[in-house]
């Protein structure tokens, strides 16, 4: 993975990329458009920072073109990043996505078809299967595009996922406390 300053280098320039090519394109926007136009940038700039190899920010972009008023942004920022290229990888993946949720669908009926019977220890295990399954449930809700993923992509997709959330909060913190340096100097 790349160092820390050369992600957060990577996310400020897009995302002051994107927040141009939005701003550009609609001068009277309300807070709220505003708003979602700022959210909207540093998500699709911290996929883009990176190009769309993980599920994650293949999951972002996915999510971001599926409505032609974001797609449209989405393209913007994507601009001279190949754009087709990731927008075409984004369209693929919702078939096979398709198709691994029937299976977990046929699965699921399955076992409920069959009884077992029930002991102690069988009853243990199957407490904590349930446990790790709601908490790998949960993982999967917070990660984009990690519904889709097996255990170990999504403990690897999380980790990545995580470090490009830290430096996006870190680049943000220091745009925000800019204005105060500033004022003291």
């Amino acid at each position: 993975m790349r160092s820390s300053s050369s992600l957060k280098q990577e996310f400020l320039k897009k995302w002051i990329m994107g927040l141009q090519r939005c701003t550009s394109s609609n001068k009277n926007m309300s807070i709220l458009e505003r708003k979602k136009a700022i959210k909207l940038s540093a998500d699709l700039a911290m996929a883009a920072a990176r190009n769309g190899r993980t599920s994650w920010s293949r999951a972002v972009i996915a999510n971001a073109s599926r409505e032609s008023d974001k797609r449209l942004l989405a393209e913007k920022i994507l601009q001279g990043q190949e754009s087709e290229i990731l927008l075409k990888k984004v369209s693929t993946m919702s078939v096979t996505r398709n198709r691994r949720i029937r299976s977990k669908k046929i699965l699921k009926r399955s076992r409920r078809a069959s009884s077992r019977s029930v002991t102690q220890k069988v009853l243990a295990s199957s407490i904590a299967k349930r446990l790790v399954q709601k908490r790998t449930h949960i993982l999967k809700s917070l990660v984009p595009g990690g519904e889709f993923m097996d255990e170990i992509s999504l403990i690897e997709e999380t980790l990545d996922y995580i470090a490009y959330l830290r430096a996006q909060v870190d680049v943000m913190r220091c745009i925000a406390t800019a204005p105060q340096l500033m004022k003291l100097n």
